[in-house]
């Protein structure tokens, strides 16, 4: 994994899920953003000045090796998408667009594990390694250099957690969304692999919600393979139990299961099980961080 000021990164497609302000951000923040890729828009300059290329493959021969994608298209086009990345040797995918096909993923995935390919998204804001590159839309004026690392399902709640954090004077280490689709591609039990094997993390920050089974997984990991001390939160507690969240619940992942299954009142108790402390609201967080540092 490299995540450096001095990576490489593109874009693959422009639509309403990334912005000229995005980009500006990105550029602002020190991300070494080198081009866009567009069919049918290639040899023009888009959203400050950076070249757009018809195929990734134009990127490479130009810039040479690109670290990471960032993919901002249609749906339906993200596996077109990706899969043009991967054979241009691009190692580290983030995918901002919601709603891509589940089958489509498997694909993907199948891929990514063939080529050693690591997937972030879909229905991911990307990732943000504080004070040194922003791969995605994540708003950085809400992150300070510190560390803990956030690992999180949710989009909004995973910035709103890194306020709380950096009001309380605790920075961040990173910051990732793994995506809310049915089907991502990167794991909860992926990342707190990585953030336990990162120097610079000194706790982990889990934030879930209802839906499949990703938090009771992680939470079984924890206790087996994580070293650092973790702390988590868990939306939807006060939600009806007959409400769907439709992003990440689907009727495949729940057929046959016990009735609690997918629940946030599920992901607690997994995670109370293993003794990770649960914080009732994201302004909780700051108090238990320091504590478990402690």
């Amino acid at each position: 994994m490299k995540l450096t000021p001095d990576s490489k990164v593109i874009i693959q497609g422009f639509c309403e899920y990334i912005s000229a302000t995005h980009v500006a951000q990105m550029k602002a923040y020190g991300t070494n953003l080198v081009a866009g890729v567009d069919p049918g828009f290639g040899g023009q300059e888009l959203l400050y000045s950076l070249p757009v290329f018809d195929l990734v493959e134009q990127v490479i021969e130009r810039f040479g090796v690109i670290d990471t994608t960032i993919i901002c298209v249609h749906p339906y086009q993200v596996l077109d998408a990706a899969l043009e990345a991967i054979a241009s040797g691009i190692r580290q995918i983030i995918i901002i667009s919601p709603g891509v096909p589940p089958l489509d993923m498997v694909q993907l995935l199948r891929k990514a594990e063939a080529t050693e390919t690591l997937v972030v998204g879909p229905n991911s804001p990307g990732i943000i390694v504080p004070g040194k590159i922003l791969l995605g839309i994540q708003p950085n004026e809400f992150y300070t250099p510190g560390p803990v690392g956030i690992l999180s399902r949710s989009t909004t709640l995973t910035y709103e957690i890194a306020r709380e954090l950096t009001q309380a004077a605790l920075g961040q280490s990173i910051s990732v969304s793994i995506g809310s689709d049915a089907v991502v591609g990167s794991s909860f039990i992926q990342w707190l692999q990585i953030l336990d094997e990162d120097e610079t993390t000194q706790v982990i920050v889990l934030v879930g919600q209802p839906g499949g089974g990703r938090e009771e997984e992680a939470a079984r990991y924890i206790i087996e393979a994580i070293d650092k001390p973790v702390v988590a939160y868990i939306a939807g507690t006060k939600a009806p139990p007959v409400q769907h969240w439709r992003q990440t619940g689907t009727l495949a992942a729940v057929v046959g299961r016990d009735p609690d299954f997918g629940t946030a009142q599920s992901k607690v108790a997994a995670l109370n099980a293993v003794r990770v402390p649960v914080a009732e609201r994201p302004s909780q967080i700051p108090e238990l961080v320091r504590k478990v540092m402690r």
